[in-house]
């Protein structure tokens, strides 16, 4: 593999911050204010810019539809600080992969790992680079839509600048994500104080019958909710990190406390702002909510708005290529992928065969036709294992009692967020029973691979030799490249 490039990463076998004795590993770089950033960067992605519509579609009116915003951001923080005591007391990066497997043992966690390399994280990134090319485009086709090729080209770009910036530092990485958290935020807060504004200057019609319309079908308030918990997916990331957050035990679940009510709070009120400049139908009409707001108060400073939403893509597909790194990572370190994604490079210390694995991925998800039906199907299996990992947090408290856990939440908040969990698992299956049953389907095809790939030990020497020849060819590529920069 090139031993002046890389080694292969140990497996923590003692839960010690700053152990010296666990060989080579991921340095902790990644501070409160980092953590804060991957959270907040990664759940404010596209969604609360353009279409938060899908949640008063479903709910019926106003007031029911800030309800349900308000609600899953408690569900939100409820299973976040769930996964508090899964990433204190199991203090492994990978977040679900590694609490099913120390619950439930390989092959769960396998076909977990399986169905995020295949479907839920390339599936993703490509949509989020899509989302961002689209944005970035759109001034220069005003009257129409961007041509395909352009938005698969520049998505392609995105995908490959971002891997190659976390391939080179950590800390590029990192400031990355600080940086275009910030703006993202910031273009939040300008929406909200022009809704603040609006509503102080008398703009109160949508505001003066909250209820009216609202939905009694249980079928629908499961809709609108999973309209709402999609916009706060990304709350559980952090964990995905856990190696190299410092001091693990305090900033994780301080990271969480400060994040997922600062993201409701945001989230109601842009809701608010929103309701402000349009009337319920009116934003059922809008493709693209908080470009139709700027258009209407910003003026000749509209213009603002596509750049922020393009920020606001390209913050979120960094934070999620950081992070779905790590899992590729922790997935070869345990014998579940090709041994030489467990390796870090010596020169920039990230996990560089796992970043450039990623980023491969999701380039082949650019070119598949069925990317946005494939993330639909994706979607409901990441709320199975989900629901998975909160019943393994229940599972360890009774099988192993004595564990060390550092955060040991009330009982109360896993066995509600597991009931929250099988009900919004349930309810799809009578509106939506084909997106099931692919799901499922796409999990059924990992146990053949599993067998092939994990259960068979003796794997002809070729296959190795030519997994091992590729990686080092991607390796020096990336380097050439580096250097070519630095010349530059």
């Amino acid at each position: 593999m090139g031993d002046e490039y890389e080694v292969i990463a140990e497996e923590p076998k003692v839960e010690v911050e700053n152990d010296t004795t666990q060989g080579v590993q991921l340095k902790k770089q990644l501070g409160l204010f980092n953590g804060v950033a991957i959270i907040v960067g990664i759940i404010i992605g596209s969604g609360i810019f353009v279409s938060p519509k899908g949640v008063l579609l479903e709910a019926g009116s106003l007031g029911s539809s800030l309800i349900i915003w308000g609600l899953c951001g408690v569900i939100c923080l409820i299973g976040a600080i769930c996964y508090a005591e899964l990433g204190t007391s199991i203090l492994k990066s990978g977040a679900d992969y590694s609490y099913i497997f120390e619950a439930f043992g390989d092959m769960p966690a396998f076909l977990y790992l399986w169905v995020a390399i295949v479907i839920i994280i390339p599936t993703g990134n490509a949509i989020t680079a899509m989302t961002f090319a689209n944005y970035i485009l759109q001034p220069a086709f005003p009257d129409c839509g961007a041509p395909d090729t352009a938005v698969s080209l520049l998505a392609a770009l995105c995908i490959t600048l971002l891997t190659f910036i976390n391939c080179t530092n950590v800390k590029w990485a990192t400031r990355t994500q600080d940086i275009f958290t910030a703006t993202k935020v910031i273009a939040l807060v300008i929406i909200i104080i022009t809704g603040v504004v609006k509503l102080c200057m008398g703009s109160t019609e949508s505001f003066e019958a909250p209820f009216s319309g609202s939905t009694s079908d249980p079928s629908k308030f499961a809709l609108a909710f999973y309209s709402g918990l999609f916009s706060y997916s990304g709350w559980s990331y952090l964990n995905f990190v856990t190696e190299e957050l410092k001091d693990p035990y305090k900033n994780l679940p301080r990271a969480i406390w400060i994040s997922l009510p600062m993201v409701t709070v945001i989230y109601l009120m842009a809701n608010i702002a929103y309701f402000s400049v349009m009337t319920p139908a009116e934003m059922l009409q809008s493709d693209a909510v908080a470009v139709t707001f700027a258009d209407r108060t910003l003026g000749v400073m509209a213009w603002i708005m596509p750049v922020f939403v393009a920020c606001s893509t390209f913050g979120g597909l960094n934070g999620a290529i950081f992070t779905s790194s790590r899992l590729f990572f922790v997935g070869a370190r345990q014998g579940h992928l090709p041994g030489f994604l467990a390796t870090i490079s010596l020169k920039t210390m990230t996990p560089l065969p796992s970043l450039l694995f990623g980023c491969i991925m999701s380039l082949v998800m650019l070119c598949s036709n069925d990317v946005y039906a494939l993330i639909n199907y994706g979607s409901f299996v990441e709320s199975l294992f989900i629901a998975l990992s909160v019943a393994g947090l229940l599972f360890l408290r009774y099988t192993r009692p004595n564990m060390e856990r550092p955060i040991k939440v009330n009982i109360f908040f896993p066995v509600f967020f597991l009931l929250i969990c099988l009900f919004l698992l349930i309810t799809p299956l009578t509106s939506s029973p084909m997106e099931c049953l692919m799901g499922l389907v796409m999990i059924a095809t990992g146990i053949p691979v599993y067998f092939l790939g994990v259960m068979w030990k003796k794997k002809p020497q070729a296959f190795t030799s030519l997994l091992r020849s590729f990686t080092r060819f991607t390796q020096k590529l990336f380097y050439a490249a580096r250097e070519e920069l630095k010349e530059d």
